[in-house]
């Protein structure tokens, strides 16, 4: 006749794939929020851009709030009209502009604000750096401000400006038309690194 430990073993024995199954998910659990980020308020950073013959055409600052980044843009020296307005994965403008690299996208997300995929989300979609189109005055002058989640001031994070090869903002010929594919948005025409500030 088996014993009370034995019976406690039959019973148990049942119990083992649930206990892993648990185990499992708590572990899931706390790898998803370990990777999740809390913003630092009040960490800001700037950016001096230059057009390609060097001749400087504004500046951008940034200023981490505890929910995203406020981007505010003051620029000039543009062509009237729309631009396209993107953070890119390099810290570097030299020799060219192409030396910032593609868009920031740490995600390895598809493009575009209004991809025909995010329609069914409330979250922020499309690459970590895609920004609103910025539109200059008739004098060439443009000011903006945005605010975004796709991106961090702090360091650490997978979606930080301030990785090992840093962040630029570049400033396109055309608008971006927000969709999928990446439109022809025409010659980079102004770039600054992302910096502390």
């Amino acid at each position: 006749m088996p014993g009370r430990f034995d019976r406690a073993i039959l019973v148990a024995i049942p119990l083992v794939p649930i206990v892993i199954l648990i185990a499992l998910g708590l572990f899931l659990l706390a790898t998803r929020c370990s990777e999740s980020h809390q913003p630092t308020p009040d960490l800001m950073a700037e950016s001096a851009l230059e057009s390609l013959s060097g001749d400087r055409v504004g500046s951008v600052t940034f200023r981490q709030t505890a929910t995203g980044v406020l981007i505010m843009a003051e620029l000039n020296g543009l062509s009237p009209g729309g631009h396209a307005f993107i953070v890119h994965e390099v810290g570097a403008c030299t020799p060219d502009f192409s030396a910032a690299g593609d868009h920031f996208n740490p995600d390895d997300t598809e493009h575009g604000l209004v991809h025909p995929a995010w329609r069914s989300s409330a979250a922020t979609r499309g690459h970590g750096g895609d920004l609103p189109n910025i539109y200059a005055a008739s004098d060439g002058s443009a000011r903006a401000d945005f605010f975004t989640v796709g991106f961090t001031l702090d360091r650490g994070p997978r979606h930080s400006v301030f990785d090992a090869d840093g962040s630029a903002i570049i400033v396109y010929e055309k608008p971006d038309a927000y969709g999928e594919e990446e439109s022809d948005t025409g010659d980079r025409v102004a770039c600054g690194i992302i910096r502390p500030a």
